[in-house]
């Protein structure tokens, strides 16, 4: 099992955020998860991205990103449970602030890209926090280099409503840590590259018509 901690996934991964009873209309943003609009939402690719960060060799915490990812949300308020998410990440949109490497992360040392080109995240179970409805734990299977694994993300929820563009929108940041060798990524082990990998998660979700 993965263990992951509490954000600061979304990117993504909010959809348990929902407390039960009637969904509310509304005119302004709303911080009560009750208050969300119900219904099929997807990622704003231009406001949802997951942030990854590892211990290089013990001299620095090194920071990249995943940009360009997909999501669907379904949101049901009064079901909570049956909210889902499905995430696909694109390993080839993975920015590192050095070209060597991002190549470098497409080989087989790291992602295998020519065989493996997207990760995949797909929910299945969600809690929410009885003590606070804007915070909830999402389980789901984590699919990367072509193995499957539970992976948990601690998600909370930011506010829901009318937003530019005038779409409506739901918001959540969600944090995570993996253990890169329990999906065959060993390299640089040996030189004391971080096995842990934490991942924080933004994502702004888009109601659909």
């Amino acid at each position: 099992m993965i263990h992951l901690r509490r954000s600061a996934l979304a990117g993504v991964t909010a959809l348990a955020l929902l407390t039960s009873g009637a969904v509310i209309a509304q005119s302004a943003a709303t911080r009560v998860p009750a208050e969300v609009r119900a219904g099929t939402y997807k990622l704003d690719a231009d406001h949802g991205k997951i942030t990854w960060s590892v211990d290089h060799l013990g001299f620095s915490t090194y920071i990249g990103q995943f940009v360009n990812v997909q999501a669907d949300l379904n949101i049901d308020p009064a079901n909570p449970s049956a909210s889902r998410l499905i995430a696909t990440i694109p390993l080839t949109d993975v920015d590192s602030n050095s070209d060597a490497l991002d190549q470098h992360l497409q080989t087989s040392d790291f992602f295998d890209t020519a065989n493996h080109p997207a990760a995949t995240f797909v929910s299945r179970s969600v809690t929410i926090d009885p003590a606070d409805p804007t915070e909830a734990t999402v389980i789901g299977d984590l699919t990367l280099r072509g193995v499957t694994r539970p992976v948990t993300i601690e998600v909370e929820f930011n506010q829901a409503g009318p937003a530019m563009g005038n779409v409506y929108k739901a918001g959540f940041d969600g944090e995570a840590t993996i253990k890169r060798s329990e999906f065959g990524i060993t390299f640089g082990q040996q030189f004391g590259l971080g096995e842990e990998v934490t991942l924080h998660i933004e994502g702004e979700f888009v109601l659909q018509p």
